[in-house]
């Protein structure tokens, strides 16, 4: 199958980025290197091609009681040119996908999906538009998306765009940009301060261009796994899939049981009797990396197992999340199987990292 590109495609080859297939697309891994690259987040400022994100715009009388009913969080007091983080969920409570949503106004939301998710996520809302007052668009194809993170992100922005880091944390504006009203939040999956711009193709490319051009780093898609590892975020098809439900992810903050939505009964009898299973953290005690899929033993018998595992760059700590038998408590010494040895560990939070985040000016 032809993989998709994304408008910066031939940037990517430009600057001579390691490529490789995401969610069908051809998509830069990494530059200079994930080293480097997760350094210049956490120090200074970098810049990701976010393109490949899905973008669907529901619009209507219905869509607040839509997205109530589709998705956990609850809408109904949300302001306009906020956003927030939500998940659809399966009836049996597994996830379909966990996205953003930017209230536009009262009738007018823009979802941002996953990339791999996003004919997916379209389909799902189709099927259950029915006896709504909606519209939904597929509207991926006109915008772009740069996700500028670091603590110096600020610093570059005002030098682009008047009034942008007045933005608060979780909320957005509309700018103008090469002659072109932009969106950009003040959000990211970084666990830095930082900026996500939507706007047209060219004027992504423009935009893309001149944070090259003033010095900031181009980041792929390795550097931004370990920094939203590092920073306790989940990422669908490692933390979270269609056989984990939010309370096993720690997710369950998002999960607002005073309204309806698909799913609710399944959490709320997993609720009931109690969950077998729930997302941890571990730290190997021995110098290894534990992988995504590695098992996790205690006493010789299987536990758990791992969904994303690293030694966070520039450092010698090696950490992985774990989805773990109840059994297992905090503090709990067990073993992950790496390549035929068993390699010793601690169960300990998942807070590898203090997010940073800036309400603003």
């Amino acid at each position: 199958m032809k993989l998709k590109v994304t408008c910066l495609h031939d940037r990517h080859l430009g600057l001579n980025a390691k490529m490789t297939e995401f969610g069908g697309f051809d998509m830069p891994v990494s530059y200079k290197g994930i080293l480097d690259e997760h350094k210049a987040v956490r120090e200074s400022v970098g810049v990701f091609d976010c393109s490949h994100m899905g973008e669907l715009l529901l619009s209507g009388k219905d869509s607040v009681k839509f997205l109530n009913y589709m998705s956990t969080n609850a809408f109904e007091d949300m302001k306009e040119e906020e956003l927030m983080y939500t998940l659809f969920l399966e009836p049996t409570g597994g996830v379909v996908d966990d996205l953003m949503v930017y209230k536009i106004n009262d009738e007018q939301f823009l979802l941002v999906v996953n990339a791999s998710n996003t004919d997916k996520d379209y389909q799902w809302l189709k099927k259950h538009l029915d006896g709504f007052n909606c519209l939904l668009e597929n509207v991926s194809g006109f915008y772009g998306q740069l996700a500028l993170q670091g603590p110096k992100s600020k610093d570059i922005m005002d030098q682009i765009i008047i009034g942008v880091t007045k933005l608060e944390f979780m909320k957005f504006g509309y700018f103008l940009y090469n002659e072109e009203e932009v969106i950009i939040s003040r959000s990211g999956y970084t666990g830095e301060d930082g900026f996500e711009i939507y706007a047209s193709n060219p004027t992504i490319v423009k935009l893309f261009d001149e944070l090259i051009q003033m010095g900031v780093e181009p980041c792929g898609l390795g550097a931004r796994d370990t920094l939203r590892f590092e920073a306790g975020l989940p990422l669908y098809g490692h933390e979270i899939n269609g056989f984990t439900t939010p309370l096993e992810a720690q997710l369950g903050y998002f999960c607002k049981f005073h309204k309806d939505f698909i799913g609710k009964e399944a959490l709320l009898k997993q609720k009931e009797n109690g969950l077998e299973r729930r997302l941890m953290g571990l730290e190997l005690l021995e110098r290894n990396i534990a992988r995504d899929g590695y098992t996790v033993y205690k006493d010789n018998e299987m536990v758990g197992y791992i969904t994303t595992g690293y030694m966070i760059p520039n450092t010698i700590k090696s950490y992985g999340n774990v989805m773990l038998n109840q059994s297992v408590k905090l503090g709990d010494i067990v073993q992950v199987e790496i390549r035929n040895k068993m390699v010793n560990a601690k169960i300990r939070n998942r807070k590898y990292y203090e997010k940073k985040y800036i309400k603003g000016e």
